[in-house]
């Protein structure tokens, strides 16, 4: 009996031997860094920031490998279900705590199914509204959509999408009115404002920058609580009167659940590493994004906040997608 009780205790202690040992040599093959996106968004453009730095401080290949689809949970289902040892990663943006509320059925949970590693960057949305619409500010606008007669529109590029998402929370604490226009991506969102087909749209610096300084499109606020570099004149919507509006589009890394702790914590030194680097932050601003690293747990105390307030919203909107 006591030989059989000494190996029952062996296996466990191989296994944290083998862990550690792991750790320790970690990455001893190329790591994938799966894009829930496709090629050359704003998701995917980030990613291959990250992963380049990530192989330079480990001294092992990041390989980004884009699986696009359904909102992103294609990629997202495909890492939840991976083996937890490092060797498959995921970047995932702000729809990552709002699709699970959006699609049925989904086979994963977007806070327990997932080992977070680290917040990568924040980009602010911006609230656009067309040049020939008579407003220069966002109490204007508010007033504006409230009076006898007036049918403001504001587009995003989908139903569910953060676009969306940042509208509904818009009017949810400004009491404006303004009708929601899916679109099938930002692109053709963007194009509309411009040509003034609809009046306002919530978007990203970098999609509607080009708009401004062409004359046909105006800048009135910022959805996060400091002013963006690129557009240092623009007021925060908490600044121009929304109490307490503070949303940005986020990007973090994360693994599947379970992955080893030292695993975790060498992953998230080299983010700190890779992205304190003059040349990431360079790249990343030229997308738009601003770094913004953190530790793991506070991390996963960021997504369970993000979870719950966009779950708020969601439910005022009361909408599914099949």
């Amino acid at each position: 009996m006591k030989r059989i009780h000494g190996m029952a205790w062996a296996a466990p202690l191989l296994a944290l031997s083998l862990h550690a040992g792991a750790a320790e040599t970690y990455p001893e093959r190329p790591v994938k860094v799966i894009v829930p996106f496709e090629p050359g968004g704003f998701t995917d453009v980030v990613a291959r920031v990250v992963a380049q730095q990530l192989g330079s401080a480990l001294g092992q290949s990041f390989i980004v490998e884009n699986k696009p689809g359904a909102g992103s949970t294609i990629g997202t289902d495909f890492v939840a279900k991976a083996a937890p040892d490092g060797y498959t990663l995921e970047i995932v943006s702000t729809n990552h705590v709002t699709s699970h509320r959006l699609y049925k059925n989904l086979d994963y949970d977007p806070i327990k199914s997932f080992t977070p590693i680290s917040k990568l960057a924040d980009s602010p949305y911006v609230l656009f509204v067309n040049t020939k619409l008579p407003v220069q500010s966002v109490q204007e606008l508010i007033a504006l959509s409230k009076s006898n007669g007036a049918h403001l529109r504001y587009a995003s590029s989908g139903n569910g999408s953060t676009q969306h998402l940042m509208g509904a929370l818009f009017l949810a604490k400004s009491g404006a009115k303004l009708e929601h226009v899916p679109y099938r991506g930002s692109g053709g969102a963007m194009k509309d404002l411009a040509a003034g087909f609809v009046e306002t749209s919530f978007a990203a610096v970098s999609n509607g920058l080009p708009h401004v300084k062409s004359g046909k499109i105006r800048a009135l606020g910022v959805t996060s609580t400091r002013r963006n570099a690129q557009l240092p004149d623009v007021p925060s919507l908490a600044e121009a009167g929304v109490p307490d509006y503070d949303a940005v589009v986020w990007l973090a890394l994360l693994g599947p659940a379970g992955m080893p702790k030292d695993i975790v914590s060498r992953l998230n030194e080299a983010v700190r590493t890779g992205l304190s680097r003059p040349e990431a932050r360079e790249a990343l601003a030229g997308a738009g994004v601003d770094v913004a690293v953190s530790t793991p747990e506070e991390l996963a105390q960021y997504m369970a906040q993000e979870n719950a307030m966009w779950g708020d919203v969601i439910r005022g909107l009361e909408i599914r997608i099949d």
